[in-house]
């Protein structure tokens, strides 16, 4: 059995339990009672095969009656949704054969359960008031909302120093693009902190999570820091990647790669097939295709990127291109040929302001 950060079936299960909800009510309440509980959230032929005993209610939840049913011994099985309490006073009997590092009884049927249903199950401590939920082999501690919150304002402080060093990598590379001079390094230190960002946002986001009904203003800043989820990312890629390399890979290598990993550029242009066959030629020169510096003219439609990109096959002839130039592009009209035009020549201009203003 592990004991580990919340992720994708666990956050889900946490989100299920956090403040403001009424099954972290009734937790809450038997918490205050000085009782021990034993509830599995979900039902199905399973989760009967190994119950024993009981007495069947099928009643609408609420965190009062959770309190009172949680005073006798036995464990209580809620449906799916945890609004409605199927069975009390139950004995679980999960298959003794399945491994577990847990030392009291409860916590070791409540970990077996969660393994052999594939259910969520939930403990709580009376000795030591602790709510743990058990997601298949994993163990999620149930914290109070003040410790929450202080690792999530660190991380919020973080995450802010972190996007301010993004901000200032990608206005340095929108220059250096317009004034054709990027290099690979420039590209990997972009890709690494919009990784880091990404990485500290989801765990903000996490513990907005967690917090359910307190965490309504830390919600508001990570909003308000990073915003939706930028496609940048994805931008660079595909103006840097070489035809041998797919997209998705390299997405999925970034995501894969560890704290130590990730400080390291060169990994970093061995995932783009840049720099050379050993990643080491971060002063190589590259020139970008354009995605993301058409991406960021106003009202302009994917469609209308690929056919563009398609055609000129690189930022600089874009740049070099005259109203007509873009006018022969296949679909776009004279209009749309002089919005393009001015468009970049206006962020083309905002890029050096940026740079050297």
């Amino acid at each position: 059995m592990s004991e580990s950060k919340p992720q994708g079936l666990g956050r889900g299960v946490l989100r299920s339990v956090a403040p403001g909800t009424e099954l972290r009510d009734g937790l809450e309440r038997i918490l205050r009672g000085r009782t021990g509980a034993l509830i599995v959230v979900g039902h199905d032929e399973t989760v009967e095969s190994i119950s024993s005993g009981g007495f069947e209610l099928d009643v609408a939840f609420s965190p009062t009656r959770l309190r009172e049913l949680a005073k006798m011994d036995g464990a209580i099985v809620l449906n799916g949704t945890a609004t409605r309490i199927i069975r009390a006073g139950v004995q679980l009997l999960p298959d003794a054969a399945i491994p577990t590092s847990e030392s009291g009884t409860r916590h070791r049927t409540a970990q077996r359960t969660a393994v052999q249903t594939g259910f969520p199950v939930i403990s709580v401590s009376q000795s030591m008031r602790i709510v743990g939920v058990y997601v298949g082999g994993v163990r999620y501690v149930v914290e109070d909302s003040d410790s929450i919150l202080s690792r999530a304002n660190q991380a919020l402080a973080t995450l802010e120093r972190y996007k301010t060093r993004l901000d200032e990598v990608t206005q340095t590379l929108s220059a250096l693009e317009i004034e054709d001079l990027a290099t690979v390094r420039d590209v990997a230190t972009f890709l690494q902190r919009q990784e880091m960002v990404r990485r500290i946002s989801h765990e903000v986001a996490g513990y907005v999570m967690e917090l359910g009904a307190d965490g309504r203003l830390l919600s508001l800043q990570l909003e308000e820091l990073v915003g939706p989820a930028s496609p940048d990312r994805t931008l660079v890629i595909r103006d840097y990647l070489p035809e041998s390399r797919r997209l998705e890979d390299v997405l999925a290598g970034l995501e894969d790669l560890d704290s130590t990993d990730l400080i390291d550029l060169a990994k970093i242009t061995r995932l783009l097939g840049l720099g050379g066959a050993g990643g080491e030629a971060l002063d190589d020169p590259v020139s970008p295709r354009g995605y993301r510096m058409l991406s960021r003219v106003p009202r302009v439609p994917v469609s209308v990127v690929e056919a563009v990109v398609g055609h000129f096959g690189s930022l600089q002839r874009m740049l070099a291109a005259t109203v007509e130039d873009f006018h022969q592009v296949e679909g776009i009209g004279a209009v749309r040929a002089r919005s393009l035009r001015e468009g970049l020549s206006r962020l083309a201009e905002a890029s050096l302001i940026d740079r050297f203003g």
